[in-house]
């Protein structure tokens, strides 16, 4: 079975256009990336965890935020490696310099010997959709258009 993954996408309406929070990950490896390198807020499940406390969880550990009421389901997307991601919308405000990551050891540099606590997620922003398509690893941008299309009137 693939491994399952889960997570919320944060949007907000306050400035007259639809804007979306992404997370950048945290550590070595994407301290230099920018460009599809950004992330909607989601990990994997835990053994019979149901999916959308997965994404609950997940928001509080990487960003701080706790999600309560419903959520607006965005479905799931099949990514290049494989895992399977299942998404939620919320509409709520979050200030990005307020954002508390959970952390994670690394071997740092390798076969140092050393290990290095890591933020797992390192910065947050809000990002106009345009922008977000630019900053979203790719394998996540077809969430952006469904949270368009679900808002959409009519």
């Amino acid at each position: 079975m693939s491994k399952q993954s889960a997570g919320i996408l944060l949007f907000r309406r306050s400035t007259g256009a639809l804007e979306v929070l992404l997370v950048h990950p945290g550590g070595p490896f994407w301290a230099n990336k920018d460009e599809h390198a950004w992330s909607i807020p989601k990990g994997e499940c835990l053994p019979d965890e149901a999916l959308v406390a997965t994404a609950r969880r997940e928001m509080a550990e990487e960003t701080g935020v706790h999600i309560g009421g419903d959520l607006l389901p965005l479905g799931e997307l099949v990514q290049p490696s494989g895992k399977v991601v299942h998404v939620w919308a919320a509409e709520q405000d979050f200030d990005p310099a307020s954002l508390s990551s959970n952390t994670f050891q690394l071997e740092w540099p390798p076969r140092s010997g050393k290990l290095r606590e890591f933020p797992e997620v390192d910065r947050a922003g809000w990002f106009t959709v345009e922008a977000a398509r630019r900053k979203l690893l790719e394998g996540q941008v077809d969430f952006i258009h469904r949270l368009r299309t679900l808002l959409a009137p009519g």
